[in-house]
């Protein structure tokens, strides 16, 4: 089994105007986003070429708003509890940007 492309555990995964999941997982995987539950159960998954995602000027540092299937999300890639600035919250977020971008295709 390959190494995923992005991975990020502990992520709150919201659809407005509900939580699903505080501690879910986003994987980038063999050109797929898949969203996934605490458990481990796929809450939605796309090929990344179909998933827009980006911050907008409203979000916080640490979280993006990622369409997958035509559904909005809200990621929380960083636990404001769990210690760590704003600089690694906002890394964080980007990387998961940049991982997408690059597993797309898109520069």
């Amino acid at each position: 089994m390959a190494e995923p492309e992005f991975s990020a555990r502990g992520v709150r995964i919201a659809r407005w105007p509900r939580s699903l999941t505080r501690a879910g997982e986003v994987r980038i995987e063999d050109g797929r986003l898949a969203l996934l539950t605490s458990y481990g159960s796929e809450i939605d998954s796309a090929p990344v070429s179909a998933v827009r995602a980006g911050r907008p000027w409203f979000a916080k540092a640490d979280e993006t708003v990622a369409t997958v299937n035509g559904t909005r999300y809200r990621l929380t890639l960083q636990d404001e509890h769990r210690g760590g600035g704003e600089a690694e919250a906002e890394a964080a977020s980007g990387r998961f940007l940049a991982a997408l971008k690059r597993a797309a295709g898109r520069s």
